[in-house]
């Protein structure tokens, strides 16, 4: 009775007697508490999220997926109490693009942000001009976060954030907390305070101290804010900085992989120390939840935003080539969900996603309603094993060049087993069955034209449905050298 004004419940205790007074507070809350403490209907204790995404890691960057070199054993009993993915993709190569798909469930096509922000830009060495592509998750698109935070879960951004300057900031997306968020696309430093000549990390720099590790302070943050919001639903979206460069790792874990032996190209121990540093996060985190009683009701997903840094940080083999490509090793993740009270234990599932499914996904399971149209499909089915998804095909859309001319604009699609990549500066085609050849060291876009002709004419008429930015000629085109990928490796 106390949220009453002091006349009123004066009033109210002189007149009514106890149930007349709780019918009357009952019907001032509704009218007064803000909408946002109404949860849906269909679910009387809504669960929590949690959403940790690395940055850079690739597919074969983790122990449940085959790596021998890199020691993930807190992601492999992930694996183990929950779902893995095989074939699971980030909607573009890069990062901006594929975290605004993960926060809207939009193909970045579709939302003309199809590029790490703020890009190369163009080039007298590039045949193609960009085009004029948009720069910043722009306000009008409703992110998970804002959807969660109307059905009353408060919401947290705690890490990398890349998708504009501050007034497209976490906290004008839905987010309660934005702890580390920023336009930058790396730190200038994994060490405190976090400075450099470019993309330092100021705002963490109070509450640090000397020899604090980034991925670390993240991890204590997005404690912090599991603590605080234990008693109410809420929405933790931990994106780490790492294992983007530059490669930096605690010294005495990078000495205990200087002496391991290198297994199938992976042998980076600056690398692998900055993998196991996410991996003690996911551990960290994952201990959080069970201590304070939560992790019944806990829905954990760990997934990567592109494929890894390669040939300088990993190798993604067997899939191939890595970060910037169309090729397998560029877009295909690691994903793992865990939910005990819904997720089967050890299960796998190889049915191809993609990361524009997780915003339906999460509204579905949360018994939160989708707030308009999205390309994305719930997996909600195939969590439950209770069904399957029905979709026609996965596509891509990079109409850019990453690396100076290393990665040239090109778009792709993958329907059933097949795949074929488009080159936008002279429209030549690569097609490959991925089930027989995962590799893809075998084009058959000759030996099969008519499956080559039939995925070209999906890919087309896409783009158009999604109103995809194509390339243009380059008036000004001068063969030459390229310009060297350094720059754009430690700031995409």
């Amino acid at each position: 009775m106390n949220f009453l004004p002091s006349s009123l419940r004066a009033w109210c205790c002189t007149r009514y007697k106890a149930k007349a007074i709780l019918r009357i507070a009952v019907i001032f809350a509704f009218l007064v508490l803000p909408p946002r403490t109404a949860f849906s209907k269909t679910m009387s204790v809504p669960p929590n999220i949690v959403f940790i995404l690395a940055d850079d890691l690739g597919w074969a960057d983790v122990g449940c997926n085959g790596s021998k070199f890199y020691e993930t054993p807190q992601i492999d009993r992930l694996a183990k109490d929950g779902m893995r993915f095989t074939d699971a993709y980030a909607a573009c190569p890069v990062c901006s693009p594929t975290r605004a798909s993960i926060l809207t469930g939009k193909w970045p096509a579709r939302l003309h942000l199809t590029d790490w922000i703020a890009g190369e830009g163009d080039s007298p060495n590039h045949k193609l001009l960009v085009p004029k592509w948009t720069q910043q998750l722009v306000l009008s698109e409703v992110t998970v976060a804002r959807a969660l935070q109307s059905a009353g879960y408060r919401t947290a951004s705690i890490g990398k954030w890349h998708l504009g300057g501050p007034r497209f900031f976490p906290e004008h997306h839905g987010f309660d907390l934005n702890v580390g968020g920023s336009n930058a696309g790396h730190p200038a430093s994994y060490f405190w305070p976090y400075e450099g000549n470019r993309n330092s990390l100021t705002a963490l720099k109070p509450g640090g101290h000397e020899g604090e590790y980034l991925s670390d302070r993240l991890t204590d943050e997005a404690e912090k804010f599991i603590e605080q919001n234990k008693d109410r639903p809420f929405f933790l979206y931990l994106p780490h900085y790492a294992v983007h460069v530059p490669l930096q790792g605690k010294p005495e874990v990078v000495a205990k992989y200087k002496a391991k032996q290198p297994s199938n190209g992976q042998g980076n121990a600056v690398y692998a120390a900055m993998i196991e540093s996410v991996d003690d996060s996911v551990g960290r985190i994952v201990r959080k939840l069970k201590d304070l009683g939560l992790a019944e009701r806990t829905i954990v997903v760990f997934t990567s935003d592109n494929g890894g840094l390669w040939p300088q940080s990993t190798s993604n083999a067997p899939l191939r080539a890595g970060k910037g490509f169309l090729y397998e090793g560029g877009i295909r993740e690691p994903l793992i969900v865990k939910w005990p009270a819904t997720i089967k234990p050890a299960t796998t599932c190889s049915v191809p996603i993609s990361s524009v499914d997780y915003f339906p996904t999460l509204l579905e399971l949360c018994g939160v309603k989708l707030p308009g149209k999205v390309d994305g499909q719930s997996i909600a089915p195939l969590l439950k094993q209770s069904g399957t998804i029905s979709r026609e095909a996965i596509y891509w859309h990079y109409p850019h060049y990453w690396g100076g001319n290393r990665v040239r604009p090109a778009g792709a699609v993958r329907a059933g087993d097949w795949k074929l990549i488009e080159y936008y500066e002279e429209m030549r085609v690569e097609l490959y069955n991925l089930k027989n050849d995962l590799s893809e060291a075998h084009d058959m876009a000759l030996e099969n034209a008519k499956k080559a002709d039939e995925l070209r004419n999906m890919l087309h008429a896409w783009r158009k449905d999604v109103d995809a930015q194509m390339p243009t000629p380059n008036p000004n085109y001068t063969p030459g050298k390229t310009k060297s990928s350094e720059t754009t490796q430690f700031t995409s």
